[in-house]
């Protein structure tokens, strides 16, 4: 059972997470492959490096041109996003036990600030996050341990950081895999965005839904 009389902050993924973005992000990035004149994204997901962010990965796809790539990638995606993304189910309600209790909430994304800081507010609000730190502003991203420190930051002292003070929330290895080696709380939920998954690892608490996470949060305190 999840006991938050310790808990210090909690830090959430963005993609997958809090938004429902997969459809805008396949969009964009099929659209700018039909410009290459290569297949869809579901052939080269496997090529990917599933310890790298999705723009990182745009130079394991597109080699040389992925600066172009990139660039034609984050526009298509700022014209479509609006009208296809949104929330997971009880997102707000989870957002709200926290705030509620006046435990700061973080937003620790691989995703470029270009994209994160447009899309945002057609969900929540910025002021729901007491931190935001998106990809290439720490010295490496998720999965490395220097995401959550940089998060973390004048929050709570690295050395204080453990399962009972820090929660990373995300739904891909690279969320639990940088909770783990910070010695943080590792806590997934739903499925992850691209089926890369350490299912059977202990070390995680594994969520189905939202709404299973909610009524778990609230039964800690009755």
């Amino acid at each position: 059972m999840l006991n938050t009389s310790s808990l210090k902050t909690v830090i959430f993924d963005w993609d997958n997470t809090l938004a429902v973005s997969k459809p805008a992000l396949l969009y964009a990035v099929n659209r700018v492959l039909q410009n290459y004149h290569m297949p869809e994204w579901c052939t080269f997901q496997k090529q990917c490096n599933p310890s790298l962010s999705f723009f990182d990965n745009f130079q394991v796809i597109f080699g040389n041109n992925a600066p172009e790539a990139y660039e034609q990638y984050r526009k298509i995606y700022l014209k479509n996003v609006a009208s296809m993304i949104k929330k997971f189910p009880y997102t707000d309600a989870v957002i709200n036990f926290f705030k509620k209790r006046s435990i700061p909430i973080c937003l620790m994304t691989n995703k470029d600030r270009v994209l994160l800081e447009y899309e945002l507010p057609i969900l929540f609000e910025f002021e729901d996050f007491n931190k935001i730190v998106c990809g290439h502003e720490a010295e490496y991203n998720k999965p490395s341990q220097s995401h959550l420190f940089k998060c973390v930051n004048g929050i709570i002292k690295t050395c204080d950081i453990c399962p009972q003070s820090v929660w990373v929330i995300g739904d891909s290895p690279q969320d639990s895999d940088c909770a783990k080696a910070c010695h943080a709380k590792a806590i997934r939920i739903g499925q992850n965005l691209w089926n890369e998954d350490n299912i059977n690892d202990k070390n995680i608490t594994y969520y189905h839904s939202f709404v299973d996470f909610y009524l778990d949060l609230l039964s800690s305190e009755s």
